[in-house]
């Protein structure tokens, strides 16, 4: 198990980071709406060892059977190997690649909510975001929650996997 989980997660940390990393750089001048969508796709593509790593201990290392518990410990170890190569990443976008990025995007978000609020409304909403930038928006916080993130989208991936691929 740990050679498939180093392999596989080995492989999905290289091409999360790859990918993530070319989304981050040269998707900068797409909205923020459209970066998102392809840093969650980038996400799930990077996931995709966890199907084929889980695949591949029961085929190939375990006999052609897998327990369902098993089949998710190895997709969520694999999910964490990925979610680490994206939170460097993006711990690397925004402190050398782009370090101006957290005010950027309160920029471009509060100049978003002047054109969908107005009054009280959006002086309280400006007061919210702002306030959040200051207590989350620091590089470790969201390599951290980009990390965490991936884990969730792995979770999920790994259950799926797990359902499809066991075997006893």
């Amino acid at each position: 198990m740990k050679n498939t989980v180093l392999k596989f997660g080995a492989y999905g940390l290289i091409l999360g980071a790859v990918i993530f990393g070319l989304a981050l750089t040269f998707g900068s001048s797409l909205s923020y709406s459209a970066q998102e969508i392809i840093g969650y796709g980038s996400m799930i593509a990077s996931l995709s060892f966890v199907f084929f790593g889980i695949k591949h201990y029961r085929d190939k290392v375990n006999a052609g059977k897998v327990s369902f518990g098993k089949a998710l410990l190895i997709g969520l170890l694999i999910s964490a190997f990925v979610g680490l190569g994206v939170g460097i990443m993006d711990y690397l976008y925004t402190t050398v690649i782009n370090p101006d990025f957290a005010d950027e995007y309160l920029a471009k978000t509060l100049e978003t909510y002047e054109s969908l609020y107005s009054g009280e409304e959006l002086a309280a909403k400006k007061a919210e975001l702002t306030q959040q930038m200051e207590d989350y928006g620091g590089s470790g916080f969201m390599a951290a929650l980009m990390f965490f993130t991936v884990l969730l989208i792995g979770l999920i991936i790994s259950i799926i996997s797990a359902l499809i691929l066991q075997r006893k």
